[in-house]
């Protein structure tokens, strides 16, 4: 009998916090789920109870990096960002920098997405649905904002954002943010 896999368990929580890290950090491929189960003080035996494999653990690393993002976002949105107009479509980028804290690794879904292969890895669907969301949520805030042809501008407003997240990164582009700030600026009125 096969057992579903069950990453809601103290064990299985540690694993996939000691997961995202490395993967994170160091690279999906360059991690073994040798040297998860020995950092998160476990067996592979029970990482593999807990998400079936390792492609599983991929995954759910990618859609708990997600949700995480996501309670950040609306953090600062309830927090920092200015009320709902079109400054508010810029604050995305505020608090992408404040999320990153530092790091040059950029987008977990963009290095994710450059490391798994098959078109039928789990966390491939994780990542395209995580993409859609973001421009959903552009077009939403322009909608919000009132501003006409959100939907249009909201594509482009997320197509600049993107960019914005690989050129800070993999083109060494310091200046990205707020090149991509001024853009949206312009894009939106």
């Amino acid at each position: 009998m096969v057992r579903a896999p069950n990453p809601d368990t103290p064990a299985g929580r540690r694993i996939l916090e000691v997961a995202g890290t490395l993967f994170y950090e160091r690279g999906i491929g360059a991690v073994g789920v040798d040297l998860i189960a020995d950092e998160a003080g476990t067996t592979k035996k029970t990482l593999y109870d807990r998400f079936g494999s390792k492609d599983a653990l991929v995954a759910a690393y990618l859609r708990d990096r997600e949700q995480r993002w996501e309670r950040f976002l609306d953090e600062w949105f309830r927090t920092r960002a200015p009320t709902p107009g079109p400054e508010r479509v810029v604050a995305v980028l505020d608090a992408e920098e404040a999320w990153w804290a530092g790091s040059r690794r950029g987008c977990a879904f963009v290095n994710a997405f450059a490391e798994l292969g098959e078109e039928d890895h789990p966390g491939r669907a994780v990542l395209r649905a995580g993409k859609q969301r973001a421009r959903a949520m552009f077009i939403a805030l322009l909608t919000e904002a009132g501003v006409a042809n959100a939907e249009a501008l909201g594509a482009q407003v997320h197509l600049v954002y993107e960019g914005a997240m690989v050129n800070l990164t993999a083109g060494g582009m310091d200046s990205a943010f707020d090149e991509a700030r001024a853009a949206i600026r312009a894009l939106v009125g």
